[in-house]
């Protein structure tokens, strides 16, 4: 029985282990400071929680922030907005586009991505919708590994800049065994070469942002 237990313990080890050794180690390149960051066409904002009132999460108002400061900071031509707006009554895209407009951001240079489900989805629709080639991704650091390997993957030249703000408190131990169990499935997906869920027309990133708004 011992044996088993073992042999069982040792499954779970590699089956975790694995993945998560793969995507730590290609996930490296993180910049924490604007001026570090090197330039390229877009950041890859990628979309977290939207309030049941409509606004957004403190994950996602700090990515808001870190999006613009890269753009205002000249790291980045555009930016391209990706998450999740599968019911017509959950947008993250949409509250992340309609806070940067606010705070003066070009319409123009703001590309929305309504079926960036998942990270794999978002890297692959920036490389294959909006025909991008480098990116700023921009997310918070317990993610940001999973998202640079994702992107690195998809055929991006991709660098990350850390969007945290503030210690988002409780809610991070959690947070943090489901984004270990998330490099399994990623490695899966970059293994199996996942097509993601919807792909489309081409938008080219080095257009008119206009031309992706729902």
């Amino acid at each position: 029985m011992r044996r088993l237990v073992a042999i069982a313990v040792a499954g779970v080890v590699l089956v975790l282990g694995l993945p998560n050794l793969i995507v730590g180690l290609g996930g490296r390149g993180v910049e924490t400071t604007p001026r570090a960051v090197p330039h390229a066409q877009a950041a890859l904002v990628l979309g977290a929680q939207v309030m049941p009132n409509g606004a957004p999460s403190s994950m996602l108002s700090d990515r808001i922030t870190a999006a613009a400061e890269l753009y205002k900071a000249g790291r980045v031509d555009k930016l391209l907005l990706s998450g999740d707006h599968g019911r017509k009554r959950y947008d993250e895209v949409g509250t992340m586009r309609d806070i940067l407009l606010k705070q003066g951001i070009p319409a123009e240079d703001i590309f929305t991505d309504h079926a960036g489900f998942d990270t794999w989805d978002s890297a692959q629709r920036a490389r294959r919708v909006f025909d991008a080639r480098s990116v700023v991704v921009v997310t918070q650091r317990f993610h940001m590994a999973r998202a640079l390997y994702d992107a690195r993957k998809a055929g991006l030249d991709a660098t990350g800049y850390v969007a945290d703000k503030r210690d988002y408190g409780r809610v991070m131990p959690r947070l943090r065994v489901r984004e270990a169990a998330a490099r399994v499935k990623t490695v899966g997906d970059v293994v199996t070469g996942a097509d993601p869920h919807f792909l489309g027309p081409v938008i080219p990133i080095t257009g008119d942002g206009r031309l992706s708004w729902d």
